[in-house]
């Protein structure tokens, strides 16, 4: 987990649809949250000791309290499980400041919203700054039913309700003509944010990509579930160079840029190990790295500017990091 952490209370908790509960948390030591970004996470360590990242719901504008929501998910491995089963009000835990790699685009035309199930999360922030600064946008959330709808109540009414449209029970074949209403008639320049599981952010993506007015598809995933090596020609090992000592080290095959920079003394805040949450980003000087991360946009892949360094790897013999 991220080395600033710090200790909350648990004051509220909710069902908010099937499988879906929602953790309302305030700081122990009584000072407010710091401000933050709509689609912004934080790291959860949950009673089970287990830590995942979890986005923010409530309205950025206010910073009393932060709001979570969680799905008790079938294969958990303790994360989930255990705050569904072990945490009630008035418990305590740790969690990480806010990070955001999914943030709304401040000169975009217009937005649209697009989330599936417990996807709805981070959307419900971006939402909310967007009612507050009166910028034109429209939420699409797809569910199998009402009953799993989260938020549902907060989502049909003011300032939400003339903006949001929810679509319940379409199946995988529907899909694509389902998210072809969604974008038709969008005026050119905008951006497009989804969330869900990952065959549907693939459909959005496909469709997203295909109309010609949509800027750019921004994606936010909860976990490693698809591989995105870019091309499959990194290298088995290679070194890297630290910026500011000139220290080099080797990355055998098999092994993460993390622990080779650990041997060396240099420890790495990591938090997923999976790529996904941005935990390990650093800033590369020089080389050439082959992205596995699940969070970095194709601008940020494309600029080779930055790395996840508890997943991707390097394509050329030297990768020079400002660490």
């Amino acid at each position: 987990m991220q080395a600033n952490t710090f200790k909350v209370r648990v004051d509220s908790i909710r069902d908010e649809a099937h499988g879906i509960r929602s953790f309302r948390i305030t700081r122990v030591d009584g000072q407010p949250f710091d401000s933050y970004e709509a689609g912004a996470h934080i790291d959860v360590t949950a009673p089970s000791g287990i830590t995942r990242q979890y986005s923010l719901c409530s309205d950025p504008a206010l910073n009393d309290s932060q709001l979570f929501a969680v799905k008790r998910e079938r294969e958990s491995r303790g994360g989930s499980r255990s705050l569904h089963d072990d945490v009630g009000i008035g418990s305590e835990l740790l969690v990480g400041q806010p990070r955001n790699l999914f943030r709304l685009v401040k000169d975009a035309h217009a937005h649209v919203l697009i989330g599936a199930g417990i996807g709805i999360t981070p959307l419900l922030s971006m939402a909310y700054q967007l009612a507050a600064n009166s910028q034109r946008f429209v939420l699409h959330y797809f569910a199998r039913s009402e009953a799993h709808a989260a938020f549902l109540p907060v989502l049909s009414q003011e300032p939400f309700s003339g903006n949001v449209q929810f679509h319940f029970g379409i199946g995988s074949d529907d899909l694509a003509a389902s998210l072809r209403g969604c974008l038709a008639g969008t005026a050119r320049g905008t951006h497009v944010y989804t969330c869900g599981p990952a065959p549907f952010m693939d459909e959005v993506v496909a469709v997203g990509e295909a109309t010609s007015t949509i800027a750019e598809v921004h994606l936010e995933r909860f976990g490693a579930d698809t591989a995105v090596s870019e091309t499959g020609t990194a290298l088995d090992e290679f070194d890297v160079k630290v910026l500011g000592s000139g220290k080099i080290v080797h990355v055998g095959k098999g092994e993460t840029i993390v622990s080779a920079l650990a041997n060396i003394g240099i420890e790495i805040d990591t938090s997923c190990g999976e790529g996904v949450c941005g935990t390990c980003m650093v800033d590369v000087v020089e080389g050439d790295p082959e992205h596995r991360d699940h969070c970095l946009s194709k601008a940020e892949r494309a600029s080779n500017k930055v790395i996840c360094c508890c997943v991707s790897r390097s394509r050329s013999p030297l990768l020079v990091l400002d660490v």
